[in-house]
Parts: structure tokens; sequence; C-alpha cells
């Protein structure tokens, strides 16, 4: 007797082909929200846009790239990875939509922030926040349970402390505790750059190692690429990273800090050492994900020195907007543009046209915000120019990645 296998194990559907895994609309929704919140802080800082209420505007904007922006590619990301890495299902359909629901509206509520600032307005993009980070957590952390793999506990740490963090800073707010409001957004972005040295850490290698050994058509072109890993560095960077967040945040030790700084800017410039093949500087998609590593690793460089010299030019903010441009800006769109193709079955070595020109201006917009102000200049004019191509470069990503993530994988499977 003949069984029909579709009637029996129903295939998995979706609304919209853009809510069948999370990096589709999450990339897309994520992408688009750092153009407009990105143009906002634009019009604000330029006296265009008046700032209301007693929240500093800085925060505002730090928030919103934090726990805004970041952690909505970190959801768009862990609910398609973990799906690979534990074999367990994550969340499409409406479900997915549901996640991302409270994730928009505390968008929407913290966009208006500026213009109707009260405490109704915060208290409800507080809970919309949390909402959003404790269902993306629940999926992250029901397939690691499953699946039963303890390796993944790092990353379900790493949820717990954001969700904590971002805690902290809403308490801050309606308490108008200024310094808990710096803390909670420092130690969300260290943690934020915690998680992305750990993806980074299991994906660049491969990525390299698979990118570099075929033409751009996918075919063996005869390089043999072999990639090193050493738990000895990645235990070195573990390391080095907590204690330099304990002896920053809560310590106020500098130049214990910057010791901590030198041993992680050591051990990452050793592993992307290790990784690194001359073979990325014909694909876009391996070296922007290089150099994003490496201005990542460039700005703890500047914690390492910024206890010791005069500090005119505020080099702890420097650093700050150093990991917050390469190690969030430029990885977290290099992913995005990597991963979009991969996950829609396109292939990866042909990418959009923009998308080089689409990292050449994150790296102009990194350079603009962190290491100009060094050599002097207009300080002003420099961030607006960092504004201006974080603009453009997303908007850029948006175009080109619209039809992809809202339309059904090639290879007509679902994903």
């Amino acid at each position: 007797m003949l069984i029909d296998i579709d009637h029996v194990t129903k295939r998995p559907s979706s609304p919209h082909p853009i809510l069948n895994l999370g990096f589709r609309i999450f990339f897309m929704g994520s992408a688009m929200f750092a153009v407009v919140s990105m143009l906002l802080w634009l019009l604000i800082l330029q006296g265009f846009v008046s700032f209301k209420g007693e929240l500093d505007p800085f925060y505002w904007h730090g928030h919103e790239m934090v726990f805004g922006y970041s952690l909505a590619v970190i959801a768009g990301f862990l609910l398609t990875a973990v799906k690979t890495w534990t074999n367990q299902p994550m969340p499409y359909g409406w479900r997915l939509f549901w996640i991302f629901s409270p994730w928009v509206m505390a968008r929407l509520l913290w966009l208006g922030l500026h213009a109707t600032p009260s405490m109704a307005i915060i208290f409800g993009a507080f809970v919309f926040d949390v909402l959003f980070w404790a269902l993306t957590s629940f999926w992250v952390i029901k397939a690691v349970w499953l699946a039963r793999q303890k390796n993944q506990l790092g990353i379900v740490l790493k949820l717990v402390l954001l969700m904590f963090a971002n805690i902290a800073f809403y308490w801050g707010v309606l308490t108008n505790h200024l310094t808990t409001q710096q803390l909670s957004l420092h130690a969300g972005l260290y943690v934020i750059i915690g998680v992305v040295f750990t993806i980074a850490r299991r994906v660049l290698s491969f990525f390299i190692a698979k990118g570099v050994s075929v033409d751009t058509y996918g075919k063996p072109n005869g390089l043999k690429v072999e990639q090193r890993n050493s738990v000895l560095l990645d235990r070195a960077n573990l390391l080095g990273l907590v204690l330099f967040m304990v002896a920053d945040l809560f310590l106020d030790w500098p130049k214990i800090a910057s010791i901590f700084a030198l041993i992680c800017f050591v051990a990452n410039t050793l592993r992307l050492k290790n990784w690194y093949h001359h073979g990325i500087w014909h694909k876009p998609l391996l070296w922007s994900l290089v150099i994003a590593f490496g201005g990542m690793t460039a700005g703890l460089l500047i914690f390492v020195i910024s206890p010791f010299v005069d500090d005119n030019l505020n080099l702890h903010s420097l650093g700050l907007h150093g990991l917050a441009l390469f190690g969030v800006g430029l990885m977290t769109i290099a992913m995005m543009a990597r991963v979009s193709l991969g996950h829609t079955a396109r292939n990866i070595h042909t990418p959009p046209k923009a998308v080089g020109l689409m990292f050449v201006l994150m790296i102009v917009s990194g350079a603009c915000r962190v290491f100009m102000p060094m050599f002097g200049g207009d300080y002003m004019l420099w961030i607006l120019v960092s504004q201006v191509v974080w603009i453009i470069a997303f908007g850029l990503f948006c175009v080109s990645y619209a039809k992809i993530l809202s339309k059904p994988r090639t290879d007509k499977l679902f994903g």
C-alpha cells in the first residue's frame, strides 16, 4: 500500500515567504530601521529636529543601536542558525510574526519618544522589548535544551545577560539614573561583541576556506586552504573580554582594563592571522567580514592606549564606536548579505552588484567616526559624513535584498 507522505507529514507553510525563517523578516526589518533611526539621529544632531524630555539623546541613540538594531540582527541569525546547530525546528509563519511584532512596536515607540516623551511610552516600549527578547530566547533555549547541546550554553548565557542589560537601561530611564543607563548600554555592547566573537569563531574560518577554494560559479579552483583554530586563543579572548568588562564598567580601573583589552587584541589578531588567505580579496562577502573583524580588533587597541595618553579626543568613546561600527555595523551587514543568499539557495559567489560599494561605504563610515577624528578636523563633520554613508549603505542593502528576502528559495524548498 502506498502512503501519502505529504498527508502524514504536513509540509510547513507561511502566509508569505518573508515569514519562512527568522533571517528574512529580521534582516529586512533591521536594515530598514538602520536607515530610519540613523536619519533621525542625523536630523537631531544637526538641529533640524528637537529632542524633548529628560532622556539624554545620546543614550536614546545608543539604546536603539545596541538593543534595537543589534538584537534584531542577532535574533534573525539565531532563529535561523540554531535550526542547523541543533536540528530543532525554529518558528515560522505567524509564530515568527508574533516575535517580530513586539520588536517593531518597541522601535516605533522609541522613534516617537524624541517628540512626545512620557513615562507611559517608555514603559510600553519596555514591555514590548522584554516580550520580543523573551520569545527569541525561549526558542533558542528550547532548541538547545532538546538537543542537549552543552556547547551552546555560552550563547544562552549571553542572551540572558542582554535581557538583564536592557532591563537595567529601562530602570535607569524610569528612575532618571544616568549612571545605570550608561553602564547598561556599555555592558550591552560588550556582550554583543562577545556574541560577534563567538559567531565569527564558528563561521569565519569556514566561510574563508569554502569561499577561496572555488570560483565565482562554485567550482573548485585547485586552491587548498587549511584553517587553524586555537583553543588557547579562544579562551584568552573570552577571559580577556570578561575581565575587561568588569574592570571597565564596575571597577573603573582603566589601566587594568587596558591590560585585558590588550589580551583580547593579541588573541584576535592571532586568530585573524590563522584565518587569513589572500584569496579573500576577490570576493566582497569575504573581505568585508575580515575587515570587520580587523576593525573590531583595532577598536580594542584604542582601549589599550586610551589610559596612557592625553584624552582630549575621548578615546574611550572612539573605542566604543570602533567596536560598534566594525564589530556590529560592518560585520552584521556583511553577515546578512551572505546568509540571505545562502539560505535562499542563491549563489553566494555572485552577490548583487551593489554589495562591494555597500561594504566600502560602511568602512568609510567606521573610519570617519573612529579614526579620522584622531587626526584633527571638524569632529561633528566627521560624524555627519559617517552618518550619511551609513544611511546610503543600508539603503543599498534594502534595495538589493528586498526581493531576495521576500521571495521563495530558488530550489523550491521551504525556508
